[in-house]
């Protein structure tokens, strides 16, 4: 395949990758990460393009979640260097305001394990079924519907337990 059709096949695809990519990176880092990781998921999928699946999306937020580990692991690098530097150095105290409040989704989704609250993210956030969200993850379809459904369970007891009813309004299948 030469590179013009390579492109123009590649650029009829892209938008609906950085749109949708864009949106999970929103909603798990912060916007400069956000615009870093996708600006190399980008060059990834345009890299292995031959290589993308015909479900491309799952494949290209399985790469982005890589990539974001790959800028969380370099942002807690960063962290360790300014606390090392600090405490040579301590900068002058600060006066913060009050903490913004949590709303109960969000606090509820923070007792859950990390890789819980990812797959309950996948399947709310992402719109995935057990099958894109085992492309992310890199497991089994099966494996993803049981975490998935293990996920929920957990979530559903955290949010009864901090005083909320249970309510099928809004549930999926």
């Amino acid at each position: 395949m030469n590179v013009d059709s390579r492109r123009a096949r590649f650029e009829t695809l892209a938008p609906a990758v950085i749109d949708a990519v864009r949106r999970y990176l929103a909603r798990r880092t912060d916007p400069a990460t956000a615009d870093d990781v996708l600006s190399e998921t980008l060059l990834i999928c345009w890299r292995r393009f031959d290589e993308m699946p015909a479900e491309h999306l799952p494949w290209a937020y399985g790469v982005a979640r890589l990539c974001l580990a790959n800028a969380e692991r370099g942002q807690r690098r960063q962290f360790r260097l300014l606390a090392r530097i600090s405490r040579l150095d301590p900068p002058p105290p600060t006066v913060d305001g009050p903490a913004p409040a949590d709303d109960d989704l969000a606090a509820a989704l923070r007792r859950l394990r990390p890789e819980e609250a990812e797959i309950l993210r996948l399947w709310a956030w992402e719109d995935l079924a057990p099958a894109g969200i085992s492309v992310v993850l890199g497991i089994s379809p099966n494996a993803a519907s049981i975490r998935l459904h293990r996920a929920k369970e957990k979530l559903r007891k955290t949010l009864t337990a901090s005083g909320h009813e249970e309510s099928t309004e809004g549930s999926r299948p």
